[in-house]
């Protein structure tokens, strides 16, 4: 093990990256609350610096995953389909297999520009969590209860909301709802044959309402639905902890371009186009697994340093800071002081540890056979 590989796995260096993106990102809430005084007099000066300050924090994110842990991410694609990339509005389908996939999606979301204006469906539960959650409120994410009947008006209206969004768009959809696991597989399976559907060996069941509803909100602002198909070389089984230990890995992406017109614009119709969507999905993964590619032309989007300079800048300000506190409070021979400075820098560690041991932030999913544990009604 080289010296880097050693030092990643270090507890200090994992507490002083948990640091500078919890302080970060408070700071970052503060400032987004003192924007919506901006909100009544300008919506489009308000959405482009809440996309910057977006960008801030997630882009913490990114750097674990491409500098810190060195993972690539390769995409097989067509060239008309890499060119169009970050020059419009998509609703993006990204299959729920692994822990970081929704990291590689937003890696991809940061190659092309528009990490800061990506839009998620996410758990209303979520937005009472400090940074993460309220960091969603200011950029306008759709909140729901995963109940449709009471989340219908506000999710129709949250998309038609984004029509005059000033930057382009990629909204993410998980429509299989859950990360696959070898039980949920199986209960989907028998809902696909209570059903008459065919069976799907990768995936579970897409959940088809959320993506219908979507695709009908979101017509004349999408240009095209990207199906991403993810999968990693080496049969390996990547992690949020092993990204954290520096564990580098090999995603590879099936990214397929379809327009929305496209799309067939009836409900029935347009469940269906997914269904048979899924099914391709699945013969994807099937030849990936047999070959250990994707088929099509091979691109990789070039690194961006501004990821590594948004960190450098946080952790510069919030470690002297850090440094001028902790100074003042010895030099202050405040017995008391010193306790409670201990006291909070246990907390922190205690913290950060618990945080080091959490694998995944769920995010909201889509709606439609919602009973993927407890079969469709």
């Amino acid at each position: 093990m080289g010296f880097f590989s050693w030092l990643k796995t270090q507890f200090l260096c994992h507490l002083l990256l948990g640091y500078v993106f919890v302080c970060s990102g408070l700071a970052i809430n503060a400032m987004q609350l003192l924007t919506l005084f901006i909100w009544p007099f300008s919506r489009t000066v308000y959405r482009r610096i809440n996309c910057r300050l977006a960008y801030s924090l997630w882009s913490q994110l990114i750097l674990l995953l491409e500098r810190w842990s060195g993972t690539t991410c390769t995409l097989f694609t067509t060239r008309a389909t890499y060119d169009s990339f970050g020059s419009e509005h998509a609703i993006l389908i990204l299959n729920h297999n692994y822990e970081i996939d929704f990291l590689c999606g937003w890696t991809i979301c940061e190659r092309f520009g528009v990490l800061g204006s990506s839009k998620v469906l996410a758990k209303r539960e979520l937005l009472h969590v400090p940074i993460i959650g309220w960091m969603w409120y200011f950029m306008e994410v759709v909140f729901c209860k995963r109940r449709w009947e009471e989340d219908r008006d506000s999710f129709i209206k949250g998309l038609h909301n984004l029509h005059d969004y000033p930057e382009y768009v990629w909204f993410l959809l998980y429509c299989e709802g859950t990360r696959f696991t070898e039980q949920k597989h199986r209960v989907s399976m028998e809902v696909a044959d209570s059903k008459g559907l065919p069976r799907l060996k990768y995936h579970l069941l897409p959940r088809t309402r959320g993506f219908t509803t979507t695709v009908q909100c979101m017509r004349g602002m999408a240009a095209a639905v990207y199906d991403v198909t993810l999968n990693f070389r080496h049969t390996k089984t990547p992690s949020l902890l092993g990204i954290l230990y520096g564990k580098k890995y090999y995603a590879d992406m099936c990214v397929r371009r379809f327009p929305l017109e496209d799309i067939p614009k009836e409900e029935k119709e347009c469940a269906q186009w997914l269904y048979q969507l899924y099914q391709e999905k699945d013969a994807l993964q099937e030849e990936y697994e047999r070959t250990g590619s994707f088929p099509g032309p091979v691109f990789v989007p070039p690194l961006r340093p501004w990821a590594l300079i948004n960190w450098l800048c946080w952790a510069l300000l919030l470690l002297v800071l850090l440094g001028s506190f902790i100074w003042g409070v010895t030099c202050s021979g405040s017995t008391f002081a010193i306790v409670a400075l201990l006291i909070v820098l246990t907390t922190v560690s205690l913290g950060v540890r618990r945080l080091i041991g959490v694998t995944e932030i769920e995010k909201g999913s889509s709606y439609g056979n919602q009973e993927v544990e407890k079969k469709s009604q």
